[in-house]
């Protein structure tokens, strides 16, 4: 499959429009969220462009040796580039690669065993079971993880040839009403034995069919 990159100002465009109209999109969603303010949006495209980085290298975040870029990932969407901000957040980035890395059953470890058991899968589900996965509690971070969730999930579709990944206007309650009920839903627990699978359909099924290609490009 040709190599693919992200289409960035395509990606901007999209969450400015979100962001404009965040106040209606909240009056539709099962439970409202915050608002997406100017950092939140910087951070984000702060995050695509990592993810477009490693398309562009060819670098695996799950390959061994190389979690760290998902806690930077992570970190980027808390915090940008913002060497003050990373300095203000410098307590929750150590509270989170130890949690990342130490807890049995949630952390990368169970994260990879995951993704080895379903490795398999075609990539659209493959990516909404690693947002399920990352979202569910007890989650992979701290903080963040509908937004490095996202990400992640770009990376997975669009090394694949296929569009990431992006929160628009008429995507938003069909991303965040799912997202909540995930959310709620505990790992191992014998309601998500029932509630996994439907969820995971359910956000493939938003990732095959809203994918846009306007958001990738062609490597060059």
């Amino acid at each position: 499959m040709e190599p693919m990159r992200l289409n960035l100002s395509a990606i901007d465009t999209s969450l400015r429009a979100v962001q404009a109209d965040f106040e209606q999109i909240n009056l539709t969603l099962s439970t409202p969220r915050d608002p997406m303010t100017d950092r939140v949006r910087r951070n984000m495209m702060a995050g695509y462009r990592m993810v477009d980085d490693a398309l562009a290298s060819g670098l695996d975040p799950f390959e061994v040796g190389h979690s760290q870029w998902l806690l930077e990932l992570n970190t980027c969407v808390l915090c940008g580039q913002d060497v003050e901000r990373r300095r203000e957040f410098s307590t929750h980035i150590a509270s989170t690669e130890r949690h990342f890395y130490q807890h049995e059953g949630a952390g990368i470890g169970g994260f990879m065993e995951w993704l080895a058991r379903h490795r398999d899968e075609k990539v659209w589900f493959r990516a909404a079971g690693l947002y399920v996965y990352i979202l569910s509690r007890p989650q992979l971070f701290l903080e963040g993880n509908h937004r490095t969730g996202s990400l992640i999930m770009s990376y997975v579709l669009a090394r694949e040839g296929r569009p990431p990944f992006v929160l628009s206007v008429d995507n938003a309650k069909a991303y965040f009403d799912p997202s909540t009920l995930v959310k709620d839903a505990r790992k191992h627990s014998l309601g998500m034995l029932f509630t996994i699978p439907k969820l995971k359909k359910r956000l493939a099924r938003l990732l095959k069919g809203n994918g846009a290609p306007d958001y990738l490009l062609p490597a060059v």
